[in-house]
């Protein structure tokens, strides 16, 4: 079973930056997907952004595109999300995903981490 280890999470102000990090258990991390999910309080997982096995591409959401950026670390099974620009609106669970696509039925993957919780104040 794939253990994902989300830290990095706090209280911010507005505007403030956060960076995540996710630890992987596999063994196959070099060769899966990885992306980063939220929920807010009262709505549904949302996508937030995801990159390649290779990191030679990522995409994202469109509430956080030019604000967030995605990256990865293969040699330390690791993930980070990069948080820019932080708004209230952006308070959430976020969750690490590992073996991420997209599907018909939107973006799906294999394991989710028990996420950490970022609160941007006003």
């Amino acid at each position: 079973q794939v253990q994902l280890a989300e830290s990095g999470g706090g209280v911010v102000q507005a505007g403030d930056s956060l960076r995540l990090s996710c630890a992987s258990s596999a063994h196959t991390f070099s060769s899966d997907h990885m992306g980063w999910f939220r929920q807010a309080p009262g709505k549904e997982l949302e996508f937030v952004a995801g990159i390649t096995y290779s990191a030679t591409s990522t995409y994202y959401g469109d509430p956080v595109k030019g604000r967030f950026t995605i990256s990865r670390d293969n040699a330390r099974n690791t993930v980070y999300l990069q948080m820019n620009s932080l708004k209230p609106e952006d308070t959430a669970v976020y969750y690490c995903a590992e073996d991420v696509r997209y599907t018909t039925r939107g973006y799906e993957y294999d394991y989710l981490g028990q996420g950490t919780q970022v609160t941007v104040s006003s």
